[in-house]
């Protein structure tokens, strides 16, 4: 059965006053959510949406993973919609989410805005997900090249978020994980400061806790003025365990989620 072993971080940064990421990693569950900065209330919509994500994801065991996280991310925006009802001061927020779920055969990653997830295979780094950025587009169209991409002012600006004002539709990919692979979600403010090679440097180090310590470390020395937020998990083959794990960010906080009770029973396919 395919689990993950996993090391986990995430530190406000030497900028930022607060910390608009928020996470959660498990034995079968890996996600990160990042508020859309200059948005209010980017640490509610980040926290509401990672905690969706995981409560939906331990309440239903075994659930077609892709079926699953499409129905979390409806969720998060319904939450995220009452909460703006509740309070008119959070109109705005917004978060990215980028989650890795398996049922321990199948596997399927959920991404909307642009946190991003790798796979280190056989010593070789790829990206798995596409980033929903402005930029993005215009490399894709052939209006910029990557390098000019990573160093544009408008490279944070996301053409889609989990909100409360429009129903996002998330990429939804199948992966063919196999044991002895390794995967790095993280926030942008890794991933916006860090090349492939420094992150696929560190993803070689032997242990996790030394792949993630030394992500945020580099980020941080490298720059970055946002939040960073770093999971690295291997994936293995072994027995079922219980599903727990630990909660990143601005989650920890139940005060940033908007109803903690609201994760309700998927209906039969």
């Amino acid at each position: 059965m395919l689990q993950f072993r996993f090391a986990a971080r995430s530190e406000t940064g030497h900028v930022r006053a607060n910390n608009e990421d928020a996470g959660f990693a498990g034995p079968y569950l890996l996600c990160v959510a990042d508020g859309v900065g200059g948005a209010e209330a980017g640490e509610v919509a980040a926290a509401t949406t990672a905690y969706v994500v995981s409560a939906r994801s331990l309440a239903h065991p075994g659930h077609e993973p892709a079926r699953l996280l499409g129905a979390a991310v409806r969720q998060a925006h319904t939450e995220l919609a009452a909460g703006i009802a509740a309070d008119p001061r959070r109109t705005g927020m917004a978060t990215t989410l980028t989650a890795v779920l398996t049922d321990g055969r199948r596997t399927a990653l959920a991404q909307v805005g642009d946190s991003r997830a790798y796979l280190l295979r056989d010593g070789e780094l790829s990206q798995l997900t596409h980033d929903q950025t402005l930029v993005q587009s215009m490399v894709d169209s052939g209006q910029l090249t990557p390098e000019q991409a990573a160093a544009s002012p408008l490279r944070s600006m996301v053409l889609q978020a989990v909100d409360g004002e429009h129903v996002p539709e998330p990429d939804l990919l199948l992966l063919d994980l196999r044991p002895r692979d390794r995967l790095l979600l993280c926030s942008d403010g890794v991933s916006d400061v860090l090349s492939p090679d420094a992150i696929g440097s560190c993803l070689r180090l032997g242990s996790r806790t030394a792949a993630v310590d030394r992500l945020l470390g580099s980020a941080l020395d490298g720059g970055s003025r946002d939040n960073v937020t770093a999971i690295v998990a291997d994936v293995v083959d072994a027995p079922a365990i219980v599903a727990a794990g630990l909660v990143l960010g601005a989650a920890w906080d139940l005060g940033n989620v908007v109803d903690p009770a609201a994760v309700r029973p998927l209906r039969s396919a």
